[in-house]
């Protein structure tokens, strides 16, 4: 497959530009700018309610879970290093 990608771009640098493409950015400003307005107070009550509900579901995360003992830690240059190569390979004894 040999494309000539410059040759295609110069192509389509040189074709002039669809005629439905001359009035779209207007149209899309126009239409942007008569999209209804959230007043100040309204954002900030969502966001005080947005911070409030990840509170809530931060405090009922931790509160599920059941508290875990300290387990080995894990040192690359221990003796008994569990996810050591030669203690995976070996297997349980």
């Amino acid at each position: 497959m040999n494309i000539d990608l410059d040759g295609l771009l110069s192509r389509l640098r040189n074709e002039p530009g669809h005629p439905g493409l001359a009035g779209l950015e207007e149209a899309v400003f126009r239409r942007i700018a008569a999209m209804p307005q959230v007043s100040a107070g309204s954002q900030l009550r969502l966001g005080a309610v947005a911070a409030f509900g990840a509170v809530l579901l931060g405090v009922a995360s931790n509160g599920v879970t059941s508290p875990v003992e300290a387990s080995v830690t894990l040192s690359p240059f221990g003796p008994s290093n569990p996810l050591a190569p030669s203690t995976l390979l070996a297997g349980p004894r």
